[in-house]
């Protein structure tokens, strides 16, 4: 399956079109069916990959899970109690910063509540 493919596929379970997807991610509304022809930049690919919630690697063939980090995370935490993993060695982060000590106690007694 080639990269504008992938794109399709997963933007059409999410009822959006390829210019659609463009727009969202900030794009020339044609840019992605050009990907036929020319591979795109890594940050307009990151950019098209966050507005349809993939990786990259899936978008590129390289996996067939199409978010396998999140993928890796479920796995590692079936069976853990979410409090417990947040006192594991995985770090927690939001916003692409690593949550502090009084984030994480929020987030336990959160936890503990239900």
């Amino acid at each position: 399956m080639t990269l504008v493919s992938r794109i399709k596929e997963i933007a059409k379970e999410q009822n959006l079109s390829l210019i659609d997807v463009a727009l969202k991610a900030g794009i020339a509304e044609n840019s992605i069916y050009g990907w036929t022809k020319k591979t795109p930049k890594v940050d307009t690919l990151a950019k098209v990959a966050n507005i349809l919630h993939v990786s990259t690697d899936y978008l590129l063939g390289r996996t067939d899970e199409p978010n396998h980090y999140m993928t890796e995370t479920e796995k590692m935490l079936s069976g853990v109690d979410l409090s417990e993993a947040i006192d594991r060695s995985v770090p927690l982060t939001f916003g692409g910063h690593e949550l502090d000590d009084h984030d994480k106690e929020i987030l336990r007694r959160l936890f503990e509540e239900k």
